[in-house]
């Protein structure tokens, strides 16, 4: 089975914050498995290859989830999704798009594990820091940035988004 990789197009013109096209890439690449836990252990995900795009989220729903200034979260194909475990509980609620976000959450400590949302089928929101790798990937996007606390700042490079779909005229 061929693996397939996410790039995005052009910013700003025909840039969408997740326009993902695809391409062939080595099999290689795919060999590295990365498991994703709750702070307690019992509840993880494990995913293989490399993340479609990792995010800074800065909307204040992700700013409450997270309990921090941004939400920073890899985005995965559901085919890289090789395992489940442990117990979770789920919260739903209504994005900015008008569609479902899924929060999956470990009953025990409350940690979010992972996000689903309705705007964007086929793909899985996994917390960079439930991996624990201080070598993951830097984010490609800032989103929310309307709502961004006034004294975050991002790499110089960084598309940077007022919402999750309008980019910041620079």
């Amino acid at each position: 089975m061929e693996q397939l990789e996410s790039t995005k197009t052009a910013c700003p013109s025909d840039w969408t914050p997740y326009d993902f096209r695809t391409r062939r890439v080595d099999q290689e690449r795919y060999d590295r498995m990365r498991t994703a836990t709750c702070q307690c252990g019992q509840l993880g995900i494990t995913v293989e290859g490399e993340p479609a795009m990792v995010t800074a989220c800065n909307c204040t729903r992700c700013q409450r989830r997270s309990g921090s200034a941004f939400s920073l979260s890899s985005r995965w194909s559901s085919e890289q999704v090789t395992n489940r475990f442990g117990d979770s509980s789920t919260f739903t609620r209504r994005g900015a798009s008008g569609g479902n976000v899924q929060c999956v959450f470990c009953p025990r400590c409350g940690s979010t594990i992972s996000t689903s949302l309705e705007l964007f089928p086929g793909l899985i929101g996994i917390p960079v820091g439930c991996f624990a790798d201080p070598s993951f990937p830097a984010p490609q996007v800032a989103a929310w940035c309307d709502s961004k606390f006034g004294w975050v700042r991002f790499p110089e490079g960084l598309v940077s988004l007022r919402d999750q779909s309008l980019p910041i005229e620079t």
